[in-house]
């Protein structure tokens, strides 16, 4: 048996699950998460607790098991924690500024790249080089937050670019001159 999904996934305080088909629900504090599980794992609210069950012990149901099982906790945690991640701009002249659509990213291109925040995602900055990325899904957070440093991605010679706070870019060493 899955050692993950056998794990049933507690409620905090504040927070309600509701399971109709295969369909998932979670309400809390930050907003309402829902997702629909894959065919055959189903799931079930007692105790205070998510319960997370699977067909059979195929090797396909025993993987989407676990999934299934993390996928609800990040859920559960979204709704009552939240989830951010923190970008840092590093170059000379490069920076990000606040707009009412999302985020504008001067990152050494002949032209300004506007960033449309999705629904659900709150994009700061706070100093020109730093931006921080909020939401309740983990998923959309990650992905907007790949999508930014997408955008101009740390170079190896000069480290210039936009990448995750504490991301380490391995630098390499450029030409030698001619003597």
């Amino acid at each position: 048996m899955s050692r993950i999904g056998k794990k049933p996934v507690p409620l905090p305080a504040g927070v309600t699950a509701t399971v109709v088909g295969s369909t998932i629900t979670v309400k809390g504090g930050k907003g309402s998460l829902t997702r629909t599980l894959p065919t055959g794992i189903r799931a079930s609210v007692a105790d205070g607790q998510v319960v997370v069950e699977r067909p059979s012990d195929e090797p396909r149901d025993k993987s989407l098991h676990g999934l299934s099982r993390t996928l609800v906790a990040n859920m559960v945690e979204g709704v009552s924690k939240g989830y951010q991640k923190s970008l840092e701009i590093q170059g000379v002249g490069y920076k990000a500024e606040n707009k009412p659509f999302g985020v504008n990213l001067v990152v050494g291109l002949s032209h300004q790249v506007p960033f449309k925040a999705p629904e659900g995602i709150k994009i700061t900055c706070e100093t020109p080089t730093l931006v921080r990325i909020e939401g309740i899904s983990k998923e959309l957070v990650g992905q907007v937050a790949a999508e930014i440093r997408s955008v101009r991605p740390p170079e190896p010679y000069k480290g210039k670019g936009i990448r995750y706070v504490g991301e380490f870019v391995r630098r390499k060493a450029g030409k030698t001159g001619a003597k």
